[in-house]
């Protein structure tokens, strides 16, 4: 339920309202806006009867909201939220951010070198694995903490600030000491520990898409994160698993628009992992930018066909330099 106050609501009266909430054994979040305050109703698992709330001096309209992902909801924050990371903003009305890099980090070399070039070429944030979630257990699982380390020197060499990924609650304090945003990937998405554990951290995550999930399960995974008090949140779209084998997974381009009408997080977009095939990654790229993406993320390395990970999906860096040259022009055409 979301509870809608005059715009000349006082505090007294917004007071009131969160205590008649309160003595109804429910959870009021206020969320202040720039005309007017609403307040969230959390905890209830029915319908409930508003009458001791709706003729409280100040409440202009009450509105049950029926969704189980309610603070992610347009619904109770209609204004669209900006994740701020180290200087680059993400969401609605921002100009989209580019994130590359490798897959895994595999040595010193390798992701220095790809970080300079994504710098060179115009890359606001530096993505790269240090924890891999692999299918099979005897592939490379990634240099862990030493990655970790690796990253961070990367990110104070070039300024850009890193993404990578977290698969356990346990290492959410190892990766935030090093990472500026904690990555869970599709694998994890309904990993409820793990993001019970995000929400108490005040760093921003990013969130993939489920295999298999529907937008109302991506949705509510994201909820749990907020519940637990972590507002900056990225959704990003990587591709669902269909009966189509042509490519890695199908990528769902209309969740964009779409999670746009329903929620207020940004929305980003993973063509790497979504196509599985490196001719497909530019096109698939600008699609994403026309339908609304908020941000990419691209793989990248310096010889893909000498990847330990995912090099059949990785731009080298020529090939990401060019198409960094047409996103500038694609950007500039659509208004950014």
């Amino acid at each position: 339920m979301l509870i809608v106050m005059n715009h000349n609501a006082g505090k007294k009266q917004i007071d009131a309202v969160i205590k008649a909430v309160e003595k109804m054994g429910l959870h009021a979040a206020p969320i202040p806006g720039s005309e007017r305050t609403a307040i969230g109703v959390l905890g209830n698992k029915g319908y409930v009867d508003d009458s001791c709330i709706r003729n409280l001096a100040g409440v202009q309209e009450v509105i049950h909201v029926s969704k189980p992902y309610k603070l992610v909801s347009r619904d109770f924050h209609p204004r669209a939220t900006i994740v701020r990371v180290s200087g680059v903003e993400i969401g609605e009305g921002r100009r989209p951010v580019i994130i590359a890099g490798p897959c895994a980090v595999e040595s010193e070399e390798q992701i220095m070198k790809t970080a300079r070039a994504v710098k060179a070429a115009g890359a606001d944030m530096l993505r790269g694995g240090a924890f891999k979630p692999r299918t099979g257990p005897h592939t490379f699982q990634g240099l862990r903490e030493e990655g970790l380390k690796l990253l961070a020197a990367a990110s104070r060499e070039t300024g850009l600030p890193v993404v990578t990924e977290v698969m356990s609650p346990d290492n959410v304090g190892l990766v935030a000491r090093y990472a500026d945003v904690l990555q869970v990937g599709a694998r994890n998405m309904q990993n409820f520990d793990l993001l019970r554990e995000l929400g108490t951290i005040r760093k921003p995550v990013l969130l993939k898409r489920g295999l298999s999930a529907t937008i109302e399960e991506f949705l509510a995974a994201a909820e749990y994160i907020l519940a637990g008090g972590n507002g900056s949140v990225i959704l990003c779209e990587r591709g669902i698993r269909t009966f189509e084998t042509a490519t890695r997974n199908t990528l769902d381009l209309s969740v964009v628009p779409l999670i746009k009408e329903l929620s207020h997080l940004p929305v980003t977009v993973d063509p790497s992992h979504a196509t599985g095939k490196r001719s497909l990654v530019p096109f698939m790229t600008k699609a994403a930018l026309v339908a609304g993406a908020d941000g990419i993320l691209l793989e990248v390395h310096p010889e893909p066909d000498k990847a330990l990970s995912d090099g059949a999906q990785s731009l080298n860096l020529a090939g990401f330099a060019r198409l960094m040259d047409d996103i500038k022009r694609l950007l500039q055409f659509l208004g950014h």
